[in-house]
C-alpha cells in the first residue's frame, strides 16, 4: 500500500510503498476512511532534528476514523461492547503508556511517561492514517462511531476534541451575557465556534485574516466576525460592551494573536492558547488583566472524545471538510499551509 511518510527532518514527506500491517497480540488493524490534515503536521515537517523525540520514518496522519479490518490475538470480539470486524470507529489520538495514574483515568493526553515513549501517537512518531490501513496498538484507543460518516468524523478526533477540551475547562465563566472569542477560524476554530454555541449561552466573536473564514464562522454560528488587524481589539471590545471576553481561544498562537488575546480578555477571564505558531506573551502585573488565567491545554481525554461524538450524532456540531485523495495529499498540505482550506482537509485513502 502507499503511505505518506516523513523520512527526514525539514524534508518534504514522501508517498512510499509499504506492506499492509499484520496486527499482533492486542493490536487492531483499521481500514482508514478519512485522515484529517492538521497545522501541527506542518510544524512536525518544519521543526529541526532534535525538536521532537520521534524516530523516523513514520506515516503522518493523527486525525483518523475508519473501520475495524482485523484484530490480533487477545482482542475481545464477543464480549458485550467488544469490537467487531467492519465496525466504524474513531481513533483516539494521544497514545499514552496505559499504566500510569493519568492513563488509568483515561487522560492519556497527559501521560506521566510521555517523555519516555518517543511518540505521541499514530502520525506523531508512530505510523498514522495517511495510508489505506493503520495499525492501532490497543483497542482502548478506538471509540465506536455509530452512524457517523468516518470521513466527516475524522476531524472530530483532534479539531473537535482539542477545541472541546479547551472550552470545557472554562464553561463556568460562560454565563448569559458573557463573551467568548475565537482567534483563527481554521480546522479547530470552526469547530470551537460550534462547540461554544452548543455548550454555552455566550455570544461568540470570531477573528481571522480571511474574509472567507469569517464567512464560515458566521455560517456555523458566530454572533460577530471581526477582521484581524489594528482595529480588531477595539472591535471585539465593542461587541463585548467594553467589558472584554470571559474566554479567548487563540487557535493560532503567534506573537500577534497572543497580544490581541491579552488586549481583549477581561479581568479574571481565561486566555487559552491552542495554536502552535511559536509565539509568546510577557506575563506579569499589568501585562495581562488582573486575575486573568493563562493555559495551554493539550488534545483531550478519551471520554471527552465520546462526548464530542455524541454532540455530532445529535447534530449539534459538524466538521466542514474538503476531501482529497491520497495522491493529492501534497496539494492538500500546500493549500493548508497557504490558508486556503475551508474547514478541514480530509484525505480519503
Amino acid at each position: 500500500m502507499q503511505a505518506y511518510r516523513l523520512t527526514g527532518w525539514q524534508q518534504p514527506p514522501e508517498l512510499q510503498e509499504v506492506p499492509v500491517p499484520d496486527p499482533g497480540p492486542g493490536e487492531v488493524l483499521v481500514r482508514v476512511g478519512g485522515a484529517g490534515l492538521c497545522h501541527s503536521d506542518l510544524h512536525v515537517m518544519d521543526w529541526p532534528a532534535g525538536t521532537l523525540p520521534y524516530d523516523l520514518p513514520f506515516t503522518l496522519g493523527h486525525e483518523v476514523a475508519g473501520w475495524v479490518e482485523a484484530v490480533g490475538a487477545g482482542v475481545p470480539t464477543e464480549a458485550p461492547g467488544a469490537l467487531e470486524v467492519g465496525q466504524p470507529v474513531a481513533v483516539y489520538g494521544p497514545w499514552g503508556c496505559g499504566r500510569c495514574h493519568r492513563c488509568r483515568q483515561g487522560v492519556e493526553n497527559l501521560c506521566e511517561n510521555a517523555g519516555q515513549l518517543r511518540a505521541a501517537g499514530g502520525g506523531l512518531g508512530r505510523d498514522g492514517g495517511l495510508a489505506p490501513y493503520m495499525l492501532v496498538p490497543s483497542a482502548r484507543f478506538l471509540v465506536p462511531l455509530g452512524d457517523l460518516d468516518p470521513v466527516e468524523a475524522a476531524p472530530l478526533t483532534d479539531a473537535g476534541l482539542t477545541s472541546y477540551h479547551a472550552i470545557k475547562r472554562s464553561l463556568s465563566l460562560l454565563l448569559p451575557g458573557s463573551t467568548a472569542v475565537v482567534i483563527g477560524v481554521g480546522g479547530l476554530g470552526h469547530m470551537a465556534v460550534q462547540l461554544l454555541k452548543a455548550l454555552s449561552p455566550a455570544q461568540v466573536v470570531a477573528v481571522d485574516v480571511s474574509q472567507e473564514k469569517l464567512a464560515l464562522a458566521r455560517e456555523v454560528g458566530a454572533d460577530a466576525a471581526v477582521p484581524a488587524g489594528e482595529e480588531a481589539a477595539g472591535s471585539v471590545l465593542e461587541v463585548s460592551g467594553r467589558r472584554g471576553a470571559e474566554l479567548v481561544l487563540d487557535m493560532v498562537g503567534s506573537d500577534q494573536t497572543l497580544a490581541l488575546a491579552a488586549q481583549v480578555v477581561r479581568p479574571a477571564g481565561h486566555l487559552t492558547l491552542v495554536g502552535l505558531a511559536g509565539g509568546s506573551l510577557p506575563f506579569g502585573f499589568f501585562r495581562v488583566p488582573l486575575e486573568a488565567s493563562l493555559a495551554a491545554p493539550y488534545w483531550g481525554t478519551v471520554t471527552e472524545l465520546m462526548e464530542v461524538l455524541e454532540l455530532a450524532r445529535a447534530g449539534r456540531i459538524r466538521a466542514h471538510v474538503e476531501r482529497f485523495r491520497l495522491v493529492e495529499v501534497e496539494e492538500a498540505y500546500r493549500r493548508l499551509r497557504s490558508g486556503a482550506v475551508r474547514g478541514r482537509a480530509v484525505v480519503v485513502p
